[in-house]
């Protein structure tokens, strides 16, 4: 079930997981069976153990980046953001669509991604 309170803790615990890249921090953020989506279209990580494998390869650096965010629907199987990422040289606008378990992990997060023009 999804509320704003689990969102915003997943989001919060997505930040420092972000910020560590520790293994653990990334691995609760996941259902076992996760289906991690980088893009719309592109091949999902599936699975906890695939998911951290594959942030670890494409990690940013601690402190490289700031987030804000805000909720635009959240109901009880699903939740989409909106958010601003940015990094030393480059701006993004995001839009996340997550659905989370009873636990508060992610079964499903799909990133949609635009990056601002220069």
């Amino acid at each position: 079930m999804t509320s704003l309170d689990a969102v915003t803790a997943w989001v919060d615990n997505y930040r420092k997981a972000w910020e560590s890249n520790d293994p653990r921090d990334i691995a609760d953020l996941f259902a076992e069976d996760a289906a991690y989506f980088t893009e719309p279209y592109a091949k999902p990580w599936l699975g906890r153990d695939a998911i951290v494998e594959q942030w670890l390869k494409i990690k940013d650096e601690p402190g490289s980046t700031t987030f804000e965010w805000h909720p635009l629907i959240v109901t009880e199987d699903l939740a989409i953001l909106e958010a601003k990422t940015t990094y030393p040289k480059d701006t993004y606008s995001n839009l996340w669509v997550l659905r989370l378990d009873n636990l508060g992990q992610a079964r499903q997060f799909t990133e949609w991604w635009m990056k601002h023009p220069a």
